[in-house]
């Protein structure tokens, strides 16, 4: 498991991202979805990430080193949020064109919350992200609020529109059972070229 994690920076302009020296992995979702649950979950840590009951409340990219072998991309939410209009913009700005930025990128996990069906705006991202091939993943998150049938039927639905494969596999989880988690984290590690310990 990670044994040294330290917060490196919130980038706010694109000029000010850290050197690409490491391998990265990223996380993004709407402002809603539990992301910040979730890396806490991958990470085992209980506050590294701040969870907040403000929707889009990460309005920064805020990057994370991870045992001096990989950085961590907390990226900002999208959707939902209730914040100006030039504030979303920005927000678009500063992840557009992060992943659009020459870096040693790994994999991005797109976090989804089950009991939503995917909209207008999931479907552009996730066509955003495969225009850019970017290697990327998708999680479904908050299994844990519906019956085992409920996630059978969402996790069909979202089967449906997005078509995952074994390169952009489907993820149930559930951060507040630990349900998931430990298969996910072992996909990363391996998209990071890393063992799970």
């Amino acid at each position: 498991m990670f044994k040294h994690i330290e917060f490196v920076k919130s980038v706010f302009k694109l000029e000010d991202l850290p050197p690409p020296e490491f391998p990265e992995i990223a996380f993004l979702g709407r402002s809603n979805v539990g992301k910040s649950s979730l890396i806490n979950a991958f990470l085992n840590r209980k506050k590294v990430a701040k969870v907040s009951s403000t929707p889009g409340f990460t309005k920064a990219l805020n990057f994370f080193r991870i045992d001096f072998k990989f950085y961590l991309v907390d990226l900002p939410g999208y959707g939902f949020a209730k914040v100006p209009v030039e504030v979303k913009k920005h927000w678009q700005y500063l992840v557009e064109g992060y992943l659009k930025a020459v870096r040693d990128f790994r994999n991005l996990v797109l976090i989804f919350d089950i009991r939503r069906n995917p909209d207008e705006a999931d479907i552009q991202l996730v066509e955003f992200v495969k225009h850019l091939k970017k290697p990327h993943c998708i999680v479904l998150n908050k299994i844990d609020t519906l019956s085992f049938r409920e996630v059978e039927r969402q996790a069909s639905v979202y089967q449906k529109t997005f078509k995952p494969n074994p390169e952009t596999p489907l993820f149930l989880i559930s951060c507040k059972e630990s349900k998931g988690i430990p298969q996910l984290r072992s996909h990363l590690l391996s998209c990071l070229g890393f063992k799970n310990n």
